[in-house]
């Protein structure tokens, strides 16, 4: 039986100035190795959710537990180790002058001997099939291999799980067909926010849809998407003649 990685009791937030509650009594839980894409509309707190996470946000009622650690102040630097955020864009997350200098600032901050970063960087974009773009400056590259550089910056840190907020925006079909089969492979948790619904069922066995800063539907992929009417409720829609059973 695994064990849990993320779990998730009434989280309550409010944003500064604000008398509406984002996240509204909010709970999930999910467990290591599992893919699970967030769904929902605009508004709906998946964001906020999700920065919770790692600490972005400081927790304001509620509980939150990666693995064996309470979110708390003393925890903070573990967790931000264990779960990587990668960003929806791309450009947020690579700001050094060279691909291997970002794919080092990560654990050259935790401590990693200088030694040793050349094996952490290598390993990792290895991981991202990216080690041809190591010299590379980052804003020459494609948008596909943005992403894998953003993601290979991530897995630097030896994370437990991975959050990627809309991960397919701006690529193109090739390369959101490579980003799905990249995930495929990652061993790590992962919670993928995203809007585009038939790369939610190509990569997540399962999903849950956040409405009015609550979990109002988890279960299969599948399932949820076969669900017009759930669909409709929640101001989600797939493209015009797909078909759920077509993958």
């Amino acid at each position: 039986m695994s064990c849990t990685t993320i779990e998730v009791s009434d989280l309550r937030f409010t944003y500064p100035g604000s008398h509406h509650h984002v996240l509204d009594g909010l709970s999930a839980s999910i467990a290591e190795g599992e893919r699970v894409a967030l769904l929902g509309p605009n508004g709906s707190g998946k964001t906020t959710f999700v920065l919770h996470l790692n600490g972005l946000l400081t927790l304001q009622s509620g509980s939150i537990r990666i693995g064996d650690l309470e979110m708390g102040e003393e925890n903070l630097p573990e967790i931000r180790r264990r779960v990587g955020a990668v960003f929806q864009d791309a450009d947020d997350q690579l700001f050094m002058q060279s691909v291997r200098e970002d794919v080092a600032f990560g654990p050259a901050n935790l401590g990693v001997p200088r030694a040793e970063l050349d094996t952490v960087v290598e390993r990792a974009l290895g991981q991202v099939g990216a080690e041809a773009l190591i010299d590379r400056t980052p804003h020459h590259l494609s948008g596909g291999e943005k992403r894998r550089v953003a993601i290979a910056t991530v897995l630097a840190m030896d994370p437990h799980a991975l959050v990627l907020d809309e991960p397919t925006s701006g690529l193109d079909p090739v390369g959101r067909r490579e980003l799905a089969e990249l995930l495929a492979g990652l061993p790590q948790t992962q919670l993928v926010v995203t809007h585009d619904l038939p790369f939610a069922l190509q990569t997540c066995p399962r999903s849950m849809i956040v409405s009015g800063g609550r979990v109002v539907a988890d279960g299969s992929t599948r399932e949820i998407l076969s669900n017009a009417e759930l669909l409709a409720a929640n101001r989600l829609e797939l493209p015009y003649g797909f078909d759920v059973s077509s993958l």
